[in-house]
């Protein structure tokens, strides 16, 4: 929109990015309606529009976006630096004052409506034996519970999650591609997520996937994890970082990017 109003529009590509799927407006103040409602009108713009999300592409249609041109593009990883990480496991257990056998699960999402934490935390208080990483802008200030760890923002995610066994997304809406699953995945952990967003696309049959606002749901599918032997949970986090890296890697989807833009530099002749 900025190139256009700068009066290069005719010489200059114009792509917009999608990031979120279906919004809960009511959740929010009226001007991200307004918006969303203008962005919607203005959509047929620019030359092609990305979503990083099937379900964020679907939702926007149905908001009344028309793009010329659409295109889906996942989010990349950096998977060397989300990874395994056996010291940084140690070392934050000992930091936090978790035992080696304790069973963590990781959550990591600044506190938003959309992300539920407080089904996460009725989930957690159904699993009074498992600990629980809170990471996040505002996590700092949730309802203290004995299992959870409220961790705030913090800059050492990677080895945050290194340090869990299951990393958890309880979204109840508004996801698109959700950074935290793929990260956790990435590290070696099993996933456990609400359907909301490309969740299923993600996780494949890595972990396991339950209807978003049902913390009872969400607190059984970590169950069923941990209860499952030693040795085929390793497996489900050695699958679930696999499919991260032939998927998701950060090269892979700068690539998708480059062919992209170059294919509608072709279109344009440049």
């Amino acid at each position: 929109m900025g190139l256009s109003l700068a009066g290069r529009r005719r010489t200059t590509l114009l792509a917009w990015n999608i990031r979120c799927s279906s919004l809960d407006f009511s959740r929010y103040s009226r001007l991200l309606r307004l918006v969303v409602r203008a962005c919607a009108a203005l959509s047929s713009t620019p030359d092609l529009v990305i979503a990083n999300s099937a379900a964020g592409m679907e939702s926007h249609r149905a908001l009344g976006y028309r793009p010329v041109r659409s295109e889906i593009v996942p989010n990349g990883l950096e998977v060397d630096r989300y990874k395994p990480d056996a010291a940084a496991r140690a070392h934050i257990r000992r930091e936090l004052g978790i035992t080696d056998d304790a069973v963590v699960v990781a959550h990591v999402a600044r506190v938003d409506p959309m992300k539920d934490h407080a089904g996460f935390l009725r989930a957690m208080a159904l699993l009074p034996d498992v600990q629980a990483l809170l990471v996040g802008a505002g996590t700092e200030a949730l309802a203290a519970a004995p299992n959870v760890h409220q961790l705030g923002r913090r800059a050492d995610v990677p080895r945050l999650l290194a340090a869990a066994d299951i990393v958890v997304s309880s979204s109840a809406f508004g996801e698109g591609f959700s950074n935290v699953i793929a990260e956790g995945m990435a590290c070696g952990l099993p996933p456990v997520a609400t359907d909301v967003g490309d969740a299923r696309i993600i996780i494949g049959d890595t972990g396991l996937v339950v209807p978003p606002g049902r913390p009872e749901a969400l607190a059984d599918a970590i169950r069923t994890i941990i209860a499952e032997p030693p040795a085929q949970r390793r497996a489900r986090g050695e699958q679930a970082r696999a499919r991260i890296v032939e998927s998701y890697s950060l090269e892979r989807v700068q690539q998708r990017f480059a062919d992209l833009y170059a294919n509608l530099l072709q279109r344009r002749g440049a």
